[in-house]
């Protein structure tokens, strides 16, 4: 076995800028240790034992996923639901990534396409929806424990928190193990997968293994873009700190600390308004036209000095006389990135691709975010706009699987700000919703991979329309891809009718698109409740599971945000039109039995799951919703 060194392809400044706590020049062996063993000499007193600690460990997994954000989250998960032993390696303290409580940057995807949320359904929506129950108060910290209970609620999954993935340990073109460090036991672990997926963000781990990629921005001429320099350079979007106020009902003095960096608006761009400033300022960034990696620790504390610069501007400018009653009540410490290294795969998607809405015979995902390009230099660079919204999108765009998967390390799949694209693309797809569907996409792509045996590859050239089938069967949705699951018995039935019926039609039911979208109805909705919907077969069927997707309101945003906006965009509680009580039942014999009951739902994927009956019809009983008139549904399913 040959492992490539650890410093080779540019990650000396990377690791270097880290905080790994290696005393070793180099990790060219499992050998080096944190601290010198031979001088550990642990003296037990309860046991009266002395010896040397064991501080490594071994691990076996189908399924590795580096970076426990949106992504990784949503790769974890669906690998672990799709039957692969998988581990989540997160190096922080909590989950979320840029949207955790560390950060609090909102959990945003495609929220405005013609004035209406284009939401992203699947495992993002499932986690989104179960926040709307469980934190009700709107708590960053509870919302920390939401994801928790997300991920380690899945007895396939195993999360390993505070352990950074810091160097992959190569087989030929594949990466073998991942040697990972966890701080907080003093552990190093070498965890051996079949699949390694880098959801990180920075990357590390896919660059020690040798993967291609680029930093910086394209130029023109390269893919054609329109809003790309006209040559190429270094430069990278920045990484921001955000501060909340709180109005304490009496004048509030506000000195600031020695590392402030005093702000004037001088000269400042008009875009570089204050509205909303109580909730935070996106525009105080940091960028770098060379190693923003290396660069994090000096850009952090530029952002912690320019923080408190442009509070003491808004307290003490006279400028803001409402900020009187107004003190600080949470600051960031840890800084948001956005962009570092992307990593090559197959097909690079650019400007054009999303601009003029390719299609993509391996569409797995989709954004819509603007092209939403960042100012280089940041707040270092007032006279410009904070972003150039360079165009907004009236409909969602396509985005493939061949630029989620490495194209020189064979079992290396990535999601998030670091996958295969230009900087023009990462500027509308790096939003973590849409971050959050690449990454179920390459985990039930991984789970393909370990069923299979196959590589990410294999899975994109030969099994495309099995992991599209699953992805649509798993509530993702793919524009212009409707589900035709051949194992779906719904589509063999010979009858399906609604007991009533406002708007749509049953038959939508069965036409494979999850939503209505593009103009389109694809939904039936009954006219009252209670109501029912029923399918007929003229023949029995084995049947042991039902599964149907009901209304949400994907067109109203519901991420958490910190100014708890309610209104025709965004909304800060459960969806009344949610489908809260139902019920199933069979026709065995000639006779109605009772398959299943759900009360207080809270899924928008609905499952029924029993032991097999042979039924000739099933009809799904609707009573209550969280608050609508009318119940809606967009698709039924049923499997032997």
């Amino acid at each position: 076995m040959k492992r490539r060194e650890f410093f080779s392809k540019g990650t000396k400044v990377a690791l270097a800028a880290g905080s790994i706590p290696f005393i070793t020049a180099s990790c060219a062996s499992t050998n080096d240790v944190v601290y010198n063993k031979k001088e550990d000499k642990w003296h037990h007193l309860g046991t009266g034992e002395s010896g040397i600690v064991n501080r490594k460990k071994t691990t076996e997994f189908d399924v590795a996923v580096i970076g426990g954000g949106a992504a990784g989250i949503c790769a974890a998960v669906s690998a672990a639901r799709n039957g692969a032993k998988v581990v989540l390696v997160q190096d922080r303290p909590v989950l979320g990534g840029n949207a955790s409580s560390e950060i609090h940057v909102h959990l945003n995807g495609v929220n405005n396409i013609k004035g209406k949320a284009e939401r992203e359904t699947g495992l993002i929506e499932e986690i989104l929806l179960l926040n709307r129950f469980e934190n009700e108060q709107e708590s960053w910290s509870v919302w920390d424990h939401v994801l928790y209970e997300f991920v380690v609620r899945e007895p396939n999954l195993t999360l390993m928190m505070n352990t950074q993935a810091m160097e992959a340990v190569m087989e030929g073109n594949k990466i073998k193990s991942a040697l990972c460090w966890q701080g907080t036991t003093e552990t190093m672990y070498t965890i051996n997968a079949d699949v390694f997926i880098d959801c990180s963000g920075d990357g590390l781990l896919a660059a020690t293994s040798g993967a291609e990629y680029r930093t910086g921005r394209e130029g023109k001429k390269e893919f054609d873009e329109t809003f790309a320099p006209d040559e190429p350079d270094g430069w990278q979007m920045g990484a921001t700190l955000i501060m909340e106020s709180k109005d304490m009902g009496r004048p509030m003095k506000y000195s600031p600390p020695s590392f402030a960096i005093k702000y004037t608006h001088e000269g400042a761009h008009k875009k570089r308004h204050f509205k909303g400033y109580q909730d935070g300022i996106w525009w105080i960034e940091v960028g770098s036209d060379n190693d923003i990696i290396a660069d994090f620790e000096q850009n952090r504390h530029k952002l912690m000095g320019y923080m408190h610069g442009v509070w003491d501007y808004i307290k003490n400018s006279g400028n803001f006389p409402e900020a009187e009653t107004l003190a600080l009540d949470w600051v960031g410490s840890f800084p948001g990135r956005r962009e570092s290294r992307r990593f090559i795969g197959d097909y690079i998607v650019s400007e054009r691709d999303m601009t003029e809405h390719k299609h993509f015979e391996d569409a797995v995902a989709y954004g819509g975010w603007s092209l939403d390009e960042h100012n280089p230099g940041g707040i270092e660079n007032l006279s410009e706009p904070p972003s150039y919204f360079h165009y907004h999108f009236k409909e969602v765009y396509q985005f493939p699987f061949r630029s989620l998967y490495s194209k020189n390390v064979s079992n290396l799949m990535f999601a998030g700000r670091n996958v295969s694209q230009t900087h023009i693309a990462l500027s509308s797809s790096r939003i973590m919703a849409t971050c959050a569907l690449q990454g179920q996409a390459v985990g039930t792509a991984a789970s393909i991979c370990n069923k299979r045996n196959i590589s990410p590859r294999e899975v994109g050239q030969k099994h495309i329309n099995e992991l599209q089938e699953q992805l649509l069967r798993d509530d993702a949705f793919i524009p212009k891809r409707p589900a035709n699951d051949p194992l779906d018995l719904a589509r063999k039935s010979s009858l399906i009718f609604g007991s009533t019926t406002s708007s749509g039609a049953a038959k939508n039911l069965l036409n494979g698109i999850s939503r209505d979208i593009d103009g389109e109805i694809n939904h039936w909705q009954s006219d009252g409740l209670s109501a029912n919907v029923q399918l007929e077969w003229e023949t029995p069927i084995d049947l042991s599971k039902v599964e149907l997707k009901c209304d949400t309101n994907i067109k109203r945003n519901i991420m958490m945000r910190k100014d708890s906006r309610n209104d025709e965009l965004y909304g800060n509680g459960v969806p009344k039109e949610m489908l809260k009580t139902l019920s199933l039942q069979g026709r065995v014999n000639g006779k109605w039995v009772d398959l299943g009951y759900i009360s207080k739902n809270k899924t928008r994927l609905i499952k029924f799951s029993f032991e097999s009956k042979k039924v000739t019809a099933i009809k799904i009983d609707m009573t209550e919703t969280y608050g609508a008139e009318n119940v809606k549904l967009f698709e039924v399913r049923c499997y032997a």
